[in-house]
């Protein structure tokens, strides 16, 4: 169906919602609206208020005060609420954390729990530092353990094969502590970026390491199954090993594990081993979390910050999260449990460079990280006082009494209230700035419907340059280009200052932002700190030890271009990327990544099939890939020689060269479906126009065998790029921990 919609929604919203969000029929036809969608869910969250005594009249009040709050675009929910609630799944949290016990028992149940979790549309966390190191001896068979990064591999194979729902793809977080004797291994296991595409690993960094970093001394390794030290090694070495992995290509992540245990809620339930995919969510074992984020663009009224407005959302987005714990349908009982029992809901924000620039504030500002304290102490603590009421309406938590509120004799429903979490999909959905992140561009070419080029501009600077008389589609263009403003002339100074990206502000610029957030948030915060591709190790060092020195729980660093398989960077034109990302803008504009293919393995398998054309017989050979994926296409013409031979080999190494780049099976088969020349002929399935489109139609029918449908979807995804969008090929932004593509709304994490 055409959604028609009532709302303010930009086109890419409304792509978004429809290929992400909507409800659709077994053909997978788009059966409801943006209204009818946030009506589903705000009815569905409301009933819980059946459970403490409301009346059906009040029921209906709270149903219309959440409708209002969604579709004023003030506060949404994560994702598997929006697309969830009110639905036969009703899985509606985003972030779970699973336990993995040393035994094989215990690992392969962890496997198993973790596909239902994925199945319903969740996300997993795992810490691997429970199980014995490599070479260790297995008591049972006297044989030797193949260590974590082993299992690792189990997880990552299961989450390839398990899609959640259609919707969204499985995405992991696995951890090692820092004192765990395979830590080197683990340190440098995502060396080769087509190895565990499922999952971001972080390295859980504690106080006693930190301290060895500072002195420079040596560190202990613990065996996790006996406890004892079997060895130490130098801080700094694997310090800087951890650094120059990250500087390479972004991981490990590295998160603060004491840190994060000191401000525990309820320690004597238990010790915080792991967090959600993004790191931004620290969780017990089979504990999961339920987030939304508040809007703040749409806080700013009359050149000001309304918070009298923003209290009143606060708090019925704390009323609206403690609603999902109660209708939640969770994949697994000790899940319910565990989450009934802390009641930890994660209210965060998104459109903070958006209020800023509402304000006139410059991101990189000392004004901005003042602004950003108070902001985030205000809806902390209007956040637990709206947990404070409905604690004398409902009750506390069940765990309280086991809980440092206990202590402070404070009677609160939530054991945790605040998380700053990625929006990429639900601020495209709201018309904002992700999360705390800056802008990622000023201005920006998308390419739609056959090569017509849109122009999209950041509104407020749209606003700006019009009331100041500087617009002109001439220097959009130019804007466009990079994305940023900074070296374009004709724009004001001020407004230049106003208006920078992601790749305009410095490192520590974006380290003190997340730390001027993280001193108000119960849980952690999710953001990326983007360093230019000329970047030195030295540098991501000076900014983990700054964010540990400013008490940040986890750090993410993302080096332009340091992924081999990102599509777009310095230098290369906007225009030819399809996706609504423009190339990330800084000091190495010069510089071009290019898509390196896939090496060949030696052995490869596939299927041949006769295709017959004006031509004669070509025989298309089929070439699969390890995880069943087209890797390579053979082309033989039944006679040899001559000019239709050498073309028909031609566009088989052409296709062999997209599809080794990634480029999806469905993309090749439209380009090459249709094409004609002056020999055409019938077959059995209808006419052969070509020989471009007997490969193009041979690929197809493969692909239809392989359980697709060829060209009109279902072709069986491969696993997220590290720097193109695997379902539409555009350009991903690396924001938030995540990653996500503003051109179809695809988020690695959710």
């Amino acid at each position: 169906m055409s959604i028609k919609t009532g709302l303010i929604l930009s086109e890419n919203a409304l792509k978004v919602l429809e290929k992400r969000y909507l409800k659709k029929d077994e053909e997978g036809n788009v059966v409801e609206t943006p209204e009818e969608m946030f009506r589903r869910v705000a009815r569905a969250i409301a009933q819980a208020d059946l459970l403490y005594g409301a009346s059906y009249p009040e029921v209906e009040r709270t149903e219309e005060a959440f409708y209002d709050l969604m579709t004023s675009l003030e506060f949404l929910p994560n994702s598997p609420t929006l697309m969830n609630a009110g639905t036969e799944l009703g899985q509606l949290s985003a972030c779970f954390v699973l336990p993995v016990e040393d035994s094989m028992e215990g690992i392969f149940e962890a496997v198993k729990n973790a596909a239902i979790i994925h199945k319903s549309g969740g996300g997993t966390g795992f810490s691997f530092s429970r199980l014995r190191p490599k070479g260790d001896v297995v008591g049972s068979t006297k044989g030797i353990s193949s260590g974590p990064v082993s299992f690792m591999t189990v997880f990552d194979v299961a989450t390839e094969a398990v899609k959640q729902g259609g919707r969204r793809r499985g995405a992991n977080m696995g951890i090692l502590r820092v004192d765990h004797p395979d830590i080197l291994e683990f340190v440098s296991c995502k060396d080769d970026n087509q190895r565990f595409t499922n999952f971001n690993i972080s390295v859980a960094l504690t106080e006693e390491f930190m301290e060895a970093v500072k002195k420079d001394t040596e560190y202990r390794l613990v065996n996790p199954r006996t406890g004892r030290v079997t060895g130490t090694l130098r801080a700094r070495d694997v310090f800087k090993l951890i650094v120059r992995q990250a500087w390479k290509n972004g991981e490990p992540g590295i998160v603060f594990l004491d840190r994060i245990n000191n401000s525990n809620p309820t320690p004597e339930v238990g010790q915080i081993e792991s967090t959600n995919p993004c790191g931004e969510q620290p969780l017990l074992p089979y504990e999961s979390c339920n987030l939304g984020s508040i809007n703040l663009a749409k806080m700013v009224r009359g050149g000001g910050i309304d918070w009298e407005h923003l209290r009143e959302r606060v708090h019925q987005a704390v009323h609206f999260l403690d609603n999902v714990i109660d209708v939640n349908r969770y994949p697994l009982k000790k899940i319910e449990e565990m989450t009934k029992a802390n009641r930890k809901i994660g209210l965060g924000v998104m459109g903070w460079a958006d209020m800023l620039i509402q304000l006139g504030i410059p991101y990189n500002s000392p004004e901005a990280l003042s602004l950003a304290e108070e902001v985030m102490r205000f809806i902390s603590e209007e956040a637990r006082k709206a947990s404070a009421r409905l604690a004398e309406e409902r009750g506390v938590f069940p765990n309280w009494s086991r809980s440092i509120y206990a202590r402070q004799a404070f009677r609160v429903r939530n054991a945790t209230v605040t998380t700053i979490a990625p929006t990429g999909s639900l601020s495209i959905i709201a018309g904002c700035s992700s999360g705390i992140e800056p802008l990622f561009a000023v201005c920006f070419v998308r390419n739609v419907l056959e090569g017509t080029r849109l122009l999209e501009v950041n509104p407020h600077f749209e606003r700006i340059a019009r009331e100041r008389g500087f617009y002109s589609r001439e220097l959009m263009e130019e804007v466009s280009r990079t994305g940023s403003v900074r070296d374009v002339d004709g724009v004001p100074d001020d407004v230049k200052a106003l208006f920078v990206t992601a790749h305009d502000i410095t490192p520590e610029e974006h380290i003190r932002m997340q730390a001027a957030f993280q001193r108000y948030v119960d849980n952690a915060v999710s953001k990326t700190v983007n360093f230019p591709n000329h970047a030195t190790p030295e540098d991501v060092e000076r900014v983990y030890l700054l964010a540990y020195e400013l008490g940040c729980k986890g750090v993410t660093v993302y080096r332009d271009g340091s992924r081999q398989q990102q599509v777009l960077s310095k230098g290369a034109s906007v225009e030819s990327s399809s996706a609504g990302s423009p190339a990330p803008r800084g000091p190495s504009d010069t510089m071009e990544e290019r898509i390196v293919p896939r090496k060949r393995p030696e052995v490869v398998v596939g299927t041949t099939r006769v295709m017959k054309t004006g031509c004669g017989n070509l025989y298309v050979t089929v070439n699969e890939d390890e995880r069943g994926q087209p890797f390579e296409v053979f082309n033989h013409m039944g006679k040899a020689g001559g000019c239709a031979a050498s073309q028909s080999e031609a566009i088989g190494r052409l296709v062999s060269l997209a599809l080794r780049c990634n480029i999806a099976p469905e993309e090749i088969i439209k380009q090459l479906k249709g094409i004609s020349c002056h020999q055409q002929t019938w077959a059995k399935g209808g006419k052969i126009s070509s020989c471009a489109d007997a490969i193009g139609k041979a690929l197809e029918l493969y692909m239809t065998k392989k359980g697709g449908n060829g060209s009109k979807g279902n072709i069986p995804q491969r696993g997220p790029l590290l720097g193109a969008c695997p379902e539409c090929g555009g350009v991903v932004e690396h924001e938030s921990g995540c990653v996500v593509c503003r051109n179809c709304g695809y988020t690695k994490c959710g």
